[in-house]
């Protein structure tokens, strides 16, 4: 058990490093910062809010943000850990931004501004770049190449922002920026919440087993003793056979941890609705550990399976090898973008349908239409909620059981080939 909540830790720390580590290019980066936004701000004013979005209000709500919304207007403010080169870090509470409405912030500080939740930093010169100064509203516009910018508007002037999820290098369209986050958002709270809890319950379960020494489980011990025992018997044994005691922990670790996130983002209230697996770095991050543990665990029969297949013409070779090299990269790729899907949609689905109060009720100007879309939003949002109760327990699932199965061609032994 103590291995298990090793385990945990490791994959908590490891989770919360890549989403929160943000990619910066310096001199080059600034200078293509001024060849492309020009120095200082220009005019433009706030505008008129537009119609309801459905579409735009279901990705704002499962992003990650850096407060967490508990109801209506009251938003949990959450630390900010910034640092931009050649200015320094900067430590503080995201209340510090004044958020008000959908977790937009009215002050700047030290540059950085709150858009929708996520902390953003001006991109031109001309903006205060240290202290509080009020701001007007945000804004965006749109490249000719059809991306978007984000903007701040301060004392009548658009300043572009810079996002912070840019790790990518630009491949998925990111870009870089000129800051890290060391943030804890509300997808890092979600798991260090998660782990606190499941450090507390598989606790309590390992002290049952001390004092209810041969005695029938009960309490907490009876919820988890079934469960475990279901993954060492039905996933870990039969596909590690003998070497299944070696790797128990870890696919003890990611189903509990899996699972642990995915039905706290069932709940539509504070502590739940954080979207963590439904966040592509995370399911990442849990995809690449699966990586490493696999081929650090491959054997010598397992690479020649994939370098030299035995028994196989040599001119077979030449196009099964590349597949099977291939084959190394799919399998956690999968891994990663199965849990992603799964999660996202689900969540996208149910708000969508919870927007429908708001599509039929024109954003509040009919009663008549609210009541209409409550009575249809009410019984989906509601037979979806149970759908994505039994896929938060499938998913934990099937991502252990192919962990298993990908560490179990990694470590059999060679068999003869008839």
């Amino acid at each position: 058990m103590r291995r298990i909540l090793v385990s945990l830790l490791c994959l908590v720390a490891l989770a919360i490093a890549l989403p929160a580590q943000s990619h910066q290019e310096g001199a080059e980066h600034s200078a293509n910062q001024e060849e492309t936004h020009g120095e200082g701000g220009h005019d433009c004013a706030c505008h008129e809010d537009e119609a309801y979005d459905p579409g735009a209000s279901a990705f704002h709500h499962i992003s990650d943000a850096n407060v967490f919304h508990i109801a209506g207007e009251i938003y949990l403010p959450l630390p900010c850990i910034l640092y931009a080169p050649g200015q320094g870090l900067s430590v503080f509470l995201s209340n510090k931004f004044h958020f008000h409405e959908h977790g937009n912030g009215a002050y700047a500080v030290d540059g950085y501004v709150l858009n929708h939740g996520e902390v953003m930093r001006v991109a031109q010169a001309g903006f205060p770049m240290e202290g509080e100064v009020a701001i007007e509203c945000f804004t965006e516009t749109h490249t000719e190449d059809g991306k978007t910018i984000n903007q701040v508007i301060y004392e009548g002037q658009c300043y572009n922002l810079d996002k912070k999820t840019s790790y990518d290098g630009g491949i998925m369209g990111g870009g870089v920026t000129s800051f890290y986050d060391f943030s804890v958002t509300k997808n890092v709270f979600t798991m260090l919440l998660t782990f606190v809890l499941l450090f507390f319950l598989l606790r309590a379960a390992a002290k049952g087993y001390q004092t209810n020494d041969g005695k029938a489980p009960k309490g907490i011990q009876a919820f988890i003793e079934p469960v475990f025992l279901f993954i060492r018997d039905e996933v870990a044994i039969p596909f590690l056979g003998a070497k299944y005691e070696r790797y128990l922990p870890y696919l003890m670790s990611i189903f509990f941890f899996i699972l642990g996130l995915n039905l706290i983002g069932q709940l539509p209230i504070f502590p739940g609705s954080g979207n963590v697996t439904g966040n592509l770095s995370v399911t990442a991050v849990l995809a690449v550990i699966a990586f490493v543990v696999v081929n650090l665990s491959g054997n010598k029969n397992y690479w020649q399976h994939i370098f030299n297949m035995p028994g196989v013409p040599g001119w077979i070779k030449i196009i099964l090898t590349p597949v099977e090299l291939l084959g190394i990269f799919i399998k956690p790729l999968t891994l990663m973008l199965r849990l992603f899907a799964n999660i996202t949609a689900g969540h996208i689905v149910i708000i969508i349908f919870v927007s429908l109060i708001f599509i039929f009720g024109k954003a509040g100007e009919s009663i008549g239409g609210s009541a209409l879309g409550g009575v249809m939003a009410v019984p989906l949002t509601m037979f979806m909620m149970s759908i994505e109760l039994l896929v938060a327990f499938i998913q934990a699932f099937v991502f252990c059981i192919l962990t298993a199965s990908y560490i179990g061609a990694a470590v059999e032994e060679h068999h003869e080939h008839h």
